[in-house]
């Protein structure tokens, strides 16, 4: 393959990461997704290929649908068993495009969670409308479907979500929904129930995979059965710690869109937990302890500024 060929590729080839990553919720799936479509287009006839980055964005949105589509994709959301969506550190370009609120919202991981109810037709078109701005026309030729049955799909899309996102807490100022996070911890690790309940919203919702233990999503509802849960997790004790593998600090950070409370044992991230913060509160939580869902956030924290923990050693 000539270096203009490979060059046409690497030109999209952030782009292509990004949409995958939104579709599967998982970053190493999503780089498998990126060279498999290399592979294509290294043994494609490229002179058939009018536009590159069409050819391209149909090839690797359908490898997506069919990693989705696959027996054990199933088997693991009929069980129950599907894991959260893989946080990623601001900054990582994985991330893709955030100029548009849009585009910020579908890369959160409380819509990137909401999004694992939908079909995988119907995913694919939520996704290459909101993220990426694709006209139904378009979103009809990657998919080989009609525009018609594509704004069905986005129809059916909005209307699964639209509940949900009515009670998310929305878009927060950053240094805002910092200072909620930072008070959350502080009650959390307080013992005081009633501080945390304070601090949640109606209905708000935990989600968690069970410090990477669960076989299958914890989900908690309504404000005292969260705070519940929260302090138990944050409960530090010497099981805990001897899990983690010794003291944990605790920083707040940025992760999808989100603030984020990250645990660190030495170097290495041993937690995350992504809140959903709006009006001065908490609408939802989302904790992932599974290592192999860290994966990225750890390399990336390795490189990260992290300054000052909140809890030094927890």
């Amino acid at each position: 393959m000539d270096s203009a060929t490979v060059a046409t590729f690497e030109a999209g080839r952030g782009r292509l990461a990004s949409l995958a990553y939104r579709l599967l919720g998982s970053a190493a799936d999503a780089e498998d997704a990126v060279q498999d479509t290399f592979l294509r287009w290294q043994a494609a006839d490229r002179e058939r290929i009018d536009v590159p980055e069409a050819w391209l964005t149909k090839v690797a949105t359908n490898i997506c649908l069919d990693r989705l589509r696959s027996a054990q994709a199933r088997h693991e959301r009929t069980a129950g068993a599907w894991l959260l969506p893989e946080p990623l550190l601001d900054g990582d370009p994985m991330l893709g495009p955030a100029d548009t609120f849009e585009q910020r919202e579908s890369v959160s991981l409380a819509v990137l969670t909401l999004v694992e109810r939908l079909s995988p037709n119907e995913r694919a078109v939520y996704v290459l409308r909101e993220a990426f701005a694709y006209s139904h026309a378009e979103i009809a030729e990657i998919l080989d479907i009609t525009e018609a049955a594509s704004q069905q799909h986005a129809h059916r899309a909005r209307t699964r979500l639209a509940d949900e996102r009515r009670r998310s807490g929305g878009a927060a100022d950053p240094a805002a929904a910092r200072r909620v996070v930072e008070e959350f911890l502080a009650a959390a690790t307080s013992g005081r129930t009633d501080r945390l309940v304070a601090l949640l919203t109606d209905d708000v919702t935990a989600v968690s995979d069970g410090a990477g233990l669960a076989r299958r999503l914890l989900r908690y509802r309504t404000p005292e059965r969260v705070a519940s849960f929260v302090r138990a997790g944050f409960k530090s004790t010497p099981a805990k710690r001897r899990l983690a593998g010794g003291p944990t600090a605790m920083y707040v950070a940025r992760v999808n869109g989100s603030p984020a409370v990250i645990a660190v044992v030495g170097d290495r991230v041993v937690g995350a937990v992504a809140f959903d913060v709006g009006d001065g509160k908490v609408a939802g939580l989302y904790g992932i302890a599974a290592a192999h869902r860290l994966t990225r956030l750890d390399e990336a924290w390795r490189r990260h500024d992290a300054g000052v923990p909140v809890i030094d050693a927890w």
